[in-house]
């Protein structure tokens, strides 16, 4: 969709006017407009773009600039105002129920249910005013970035650089939220709960003996991001850990310094094919640089088929001493030296969290690990007080930094983390290839829940809808050490060549804010979808006052109105009433070829050799040219025979119903992702030990089928005559090739098997040829015994029946 459709259908009717004029701007670049007629417009040329013509164009995006930065101004002012304003009322109520519950004759003066509904709709009107503010901002940022854009494209005049320092002048875009939501949690969950907040054993959920614990982590656009908070704030409080003092932006920093062997990348790899015992070791602390306590950390990955669960184990440091502890200087007796004399834990938690120390300072000094990629991010987590059943929490700002020594710079030097930044997000200090900007969100979700017992409703419509993109096991670690060293990693994620591709959706009308009173089925951004084409020819005879332009673009939203509602007329052909996505899609199409070898994302050998040899030139790029059509004209000619060929088609089996926003579909994507030159995708693949044993029994059956052909043969063997002989030939050749040929089979796949390769393990070819083979040597005991004619040659085949 063009930015001034998806404006004009995302605006919201009472801020109609305080919108970006991008219509208008778009015509101010146009040098060749006058008003006249439209066939006279149509033959007139554009003309040079002048001096004149920049002077007016700078001069008009500077009112839209104001006018903008002064409603969201405004706007934000008042918000603030009424925020304080709903705290007293509610502050007042709670104190009012709470003298009831000490005091009987204070009861008629408690509050009464509707009261307390009355504020929880003013609150909601408050979130939905927020969202909806946020959705301002963010599209007229985006209408004046397009705006600047186009311009430098047509008329080759600069603007972008110079206008970047206006925009920063009224940066009514650098409004941060942060502060707004967790004073909203607050007050909605003091609302929600009559002024008792839950609380609870902070171990709830853990003492239950069946409980599954499913962790799922998914990439939230930008956009969506102010919106996906305040959903969430609605159904759990924003997790303060210091409620006894005022909330700031440094509170919800968080920094890890990950450390590995530059020269073999062994924790690298291990968490990224997931092998059982795969380690990291990580250095992290919350706030700022001045923080003191440092916790070191060790995530240790654990296969399903073991029994046991993945488990993250820490201990706490004083920032003085980490860099002697990982070198050795330091022992694990002094680090807890303190911990023993205070007595605040028992003897058995510190000789537990002793040994953890010992393995980690033994693996670092082993392995020569050493400090290679910071991630840095601002975590708003959300959770009820004491009850981790639910846990979400969502990642912003995410930033990986190296923080190694290669390439001939010092970046950490001899300490343990570089010094140069702190949590001075974007950290512009840093050149480019030192730092990674992620250009998502990250929202995990923890969910602990008693065996055969189904998520939150509300967390199911959150991971179905259109606000997040699910990337199961993604990691910060993995992804920042993909993109800081590319010239010495040559395995990447599976999520690597996604991160070009909009992740963006369509909206979900069934899932939104919505305001008191107004439908549930719509998110506050449609208000103005919902409005009728009454309402809107009523604001066109409104707006005739205001001339011509007016109407056109009330009408051109009403067209885009329209537009959108039939589009939503069609999301019901996926059933959740969300327009399906290109996964999705994909998905509900019949399996394609998967007779393709592993991997499904890798690098174009062919390409690169093809490229290669056009560079160097004479026959050797002939021939590989003439090679590679000749290949791809056997392939269209094979596909051609396929279709031709009368076979019965297999009926289309609707794909199971996926969980918590992952689609179970049995389809495959038709978009074929390819890694960088020189590079390999991982895709990760479960193997268990049951995939071996199946592999082994499988070998056993073709073992057993050599054995009995073999056994035949040698009965043959026994009548003596010539046509016995042949025969016994016949189907000793065949036990003979079965024999070696599963053999080859069992030891290729053992080999995949073991490489974690999601090759097709399927064997559609060998049981076919070994029938055929079979039918074949039977058919020569037949012919011979035949061909031998009379009575002898009918009672010899009697005989070898």
């Amino acid at each position: 969709m063009r930015f001034g459709q998806q404006l004009r259908s995302s605006l919201i009717k009472d801020w109609y006017y305080y919108y970006i004029s991008y219509d208008e701007l778009k015509k101010s670049l146009r040098t060749d407009f006058a008003h006249t007629p439209a066939i006279a417009q149509a033959h007139n040329k554009r003309k040079p773009w002048s001096e004149e013509d920049e002077q007016r164009f700078v001069n008009q995006l500077e009112e839209e600039l104001d006018k903008v930065f002064t409603f969201q101004k405004v706007k934000s002012q008042e918000i603030v105002r009424r925020i304080n304003a709903t705290e007293k009322e509610v502050n007042e109520a709670i104190e009012r129920t709470r003298a009831a519950e000490q005091d009987e004759r204070a009861k008629a003066n408690a509050p009464t249910e509707e009261e307390y509904m009355l504020l929880e709709e003013d609150l909601s009107d408050i979130i939905a005013d927020v969202h909806d503010l946020a959705k301002f901002t963010q599209l007229n940022y985006t209408g004046f970035q397009k705006i600047i854009k186009k311009h430098d494209k047509q008329t080759h005049w600069h603007l972008k650089p110079v206008f970047a320092a206006r925009l920063n002048a009224r940066p009514f875009f650098k409004d941060d939220y942060d502060v707004t939501v967790v004073n909203l949690s607050k007050l909605y969950d003091q609302v929600r709960t009559r002024g008792n907040p839950i609380k609870g054993d902070s171990s709830a959920g853990g003492k239950q003996q069946n409980f599954v614990r499913q962790t799922t982590k998914y990439w939230v656009h930008p956009d969506n991001i102010t919106e996906l908070k305040l959903i969430i704030l609605k159904h759990l409080p924003v997790l303060v850990f210091n409620p006894s003092k005022e909330f700031e932006k440094k509170d919800s920093a968080i920094s890890s310094i990950y450390y590995d062997n530059t020269d073999t990348w062994e924790l690298y790899e291990g968490r990224l094919k997931k092998t059982e015992g795969a380690e990291a070791i990580r250095l992290r602390w919350y706030g700022g640089m001045e923080t003191d306590t440092i916790f070191v950390e060790r995530k240790t990955h654990r296969e399903d088929w073991t029994g046991e669960k993945s488990v993250k184990a820490r201990f706490s440091l004083k920032e003085k001493n980490v860099n002697a502890f990982l070198r050795g200087d330091m022992t694990t007796e002094q680090v807890f030296e303190k911990a023993r004399r205070e007595g605040k834990k028992s003897e058995a938690e510190i000789n537990d969290l002793e040994q953890l120390a010992k393995e980690i300072q033994f693996r670092v000094i082993d392995r020569k690990l050493v400090p290679v990629v910071r991630s840095f991010y601002n975590r708003t987590a959300f959770q009820l007080p004491g009850d981790a059943r639910v846990r979400v929490s969502l990642d912003t700002e995410l930033t990986m930094v190296r923080e190694d020594n290669m390439d001939g710079r010092r970046r950490a030097g001899d300490n343990w983390r570089r010094m140069d930044i702190g949590i001075d997000y974007p950290f512009s200090q840093l050149p480019p290839e030192d730092v990674e900007r992620f250009p998502y969100g990250v929202l995990e979700v923890k969910l602990q829940t008693a065996a055969g017992q189904e998520p939150p409703e509300w967390i199911r419509e959150l991971t179905a809808s259109h606000l997040v993109e699910a990337v199961p096991k993604f990691s910060k670690f993995i992804h920042g050490c993909a993109t800081m060293f590319p010239t010495r990693i040559n395995l990447l994620p599976f999520w690597m060549p996604q991160m070009d591709v909009d992740i963006r959706k369509p909206i979900t009308h069934h899932f939104g804010l919505d305001r008191p009173g107004h439908s549930t089925d719509a998110s506050t951004s449609t208000a103005m979808e919902d409005d009728t084409d009454d309402e809107l020819e009523n604001d066109e005879d409104e707006a005739a006052v205001a001339g011509d332009e007016n109407i056109r673009r009330l009408r051109a939203a009403r067209d885009a109105m329209e537009q959108h509602e039939s589009e939503r007329a069609m999301e019901h052909v996926n059933g959740n009433g969300n327009i399906m996505d290109e996964e999705e899609r994909m998905a509900h199409k019949p399996i394609a070829h998967i007779d393709d070898d592993y991997p499904l994302y890798d690098s174009d050998d062919e390409e690169e050799a093809l490229a290669e040899a056009k560079r160097v030139g004479g026959w050797t790029y002939r021939w590989k040219l003439l090679r590679r059509h000749a290949v791809m004209a056997g392939d269209k000619m094979l596909d051609l025979l396929k279709a031709a060929t009368p076979a019965p088609r297999p009926t289309d089996i609707p794909p199971a119903e996926g969980r918590m926003g992952i689609p179970r579909g049995k389809g495959v994507s038709e978009k074929r992702f390819k890694a960088p030159p020189g590079k390999k995708i991982h895709v990760p693949v479960r193997v268990e030990p049951k995939v071996s044993f199946a592999a082994e029994r499988t070998f056993l059956a073709w073992l057993e089928f050599s054995i009995i052909l073999g056994s035949i043969a040698a009965t043959l063997l026994n009548f003596g005559d010539n046509i016995s002989l042949a025969s016994a030939w016949a189907f000793t050749i065949v036990a003979v090739i079965a024999l070696f040929y599963s053999m080859g089979l069992y030891v290729w796949r053992v080999s995949n098997i073991k490489r974690r390769r999601a090759v097709n393990y399927h064997d559609k070819w060998g049981p076919s040829f070994l029938c055929a083979g079979l039918i074949g040597a039977v058919a020569i005991s037949f012919a011979s015994r035949l061909s031998n004619g009379g009575e002898g040659g009918l009672r010899g085949l009697t005989a070898q029946l």
